[in-house]
């Protein structure tokens, strides 16, 4: 269950402690699926993803989906089930994946979970037998991504993947202490040990030691949380950089020397690439399309603006040390 976003009066710590060749056993990894789930946050309290405003607009008709039961799966404390927000094991996950791993889910974790999250009484639409409910929960968590998700993943994705490229940046230039500094003000690394201050009422400190630790960006999370269980997997889930671009469509007009030397065009992808981006974020953005961006994109590199890096399997683009030059000097 991954901890709430409130303002209470204490906080709490968990403690990942690395342990030897643990410290090389950080690894980045972007989960559809719990994505999906932490996103069922903005039903209830939309107000506190006020970046999100855009897409909830967009999906706010939700045409035939069981909105009881998504509803349930968070609480006035905007907490979720564990079950569903497993940490991912592979780099790049597929939803398609993600749900049928969820269907050997054991009963007792089901019970156990759902009744954390309401610990009074579960809402109509979570009772009955687990494994029914676990039927239920998968079947309207996939109509839920049809409907509300699949449309927008590959934009959400990009964001997602261009953060992971960032924090591999940082932590190459300047360490893993500097990167977990930058990743979120609650989590820090001190001595082989990294912390995450939660709002919950647990602390505890666990070994990595042949489980490895896994950070997870996400564009519904408004601050570095962990599962309060320490018999969890070590995940840490934090906020995506570049959440503000999200649904942003480029309306800014380049420097007119800039775009005197290089057309418009170039010059409007040029002042995008401040951060890594996919050709098909920036013809959503810039409202054309990707064969058109990626002929200019071509161009820009081979004058040696622009580099990229592929994230499996997309290839993202940034400005080169000579293209912020240009850019500056523009």
């Amino acid at each position: 269950m991954f901890g709430a976003t409130i303002d209470v009066a204490y906080c709490f710590m968990i403690e990942y402690e690395l342990v030897g060749n643990d410290l090389g056993e950080v690894r980045f990894a972007i989960s559809p699926l719990n994505e999906l789930v932490l996103s069922l946050r903005t039903m209830r309290d939309p107000g506190r993803f006020p970046l999100q405003l855009p897409w909830l607009r967009a999906t706010e008709a939700r045409a035939g989906l069981p909105l009881d039961l998504l509803r349930a799966l968070t609480n006035e404390l905007l907490w979720t089930p564990d079950f569903l927000t497993p940490r991912p094991y592979t780099p790049l996950g597929r939803i398609d994946d993600e749900l049928a791993a969820l269907t050997d889910t054991p009963n007792s974790v089901v019970r156990a979970d759902l009744a954390e999250i309401h610990p009074t009484s579960l809402p109509p639409a979570l009772r009955g037998r687990p494994d029914r409910v676990l039927t239920r929960l998968l079947a309207a968590l996939r109509e839920y991504w049809e409907a509300c998700f699949e449309p927008y993943w590959q934009r959400m994705r990009t964001v997602l993947e261009a953060d992971v490229v960032y924090r591999g940046r940082v932590t190459a230039r300047s360490g893993l202490a500097v990167m977990f500094a930058d990743l979120d003000q609650h989590a820090r690394l001190e001595n082989s040990v990294v912390c995450v201050r939660l709002r919950s009422d647990l602390s505890y400190r666990t070994s990595t030691a042949g489980r490895g630790l896994t950070l997870a960006p996400s564009l519904f999370s408004r601050r570095a949380t962990a599962p309060i269980s320490p018999d969890e997997p070590p995940h840490i889930m934090y906020p995506a950089r570049g959440l503000g671009t999200l649904w942003e469509t480029e309306t800014t007009t380049p420097a007119l020397a800039l775009v005197g030397l290089i057309g418009r065009v170039r010059a409007r992808l040029m002042g995008l690439l401040e951060t890594p981006t996919s050709s098909t974020e920036l013809a959503v953005r810039l409202d054309v399309t990707p064969t058109a961006v990626n002929q200019h994109l071509r161009a820009l590199r081979a004058a040696g603006l622009l580099i990229s890096a592929r994230h499996g399997r997309s290839v993202l683009y940034r400005r080169s040390d000579l293209g912020d030059r240009l850019i500056r000097g523009a």
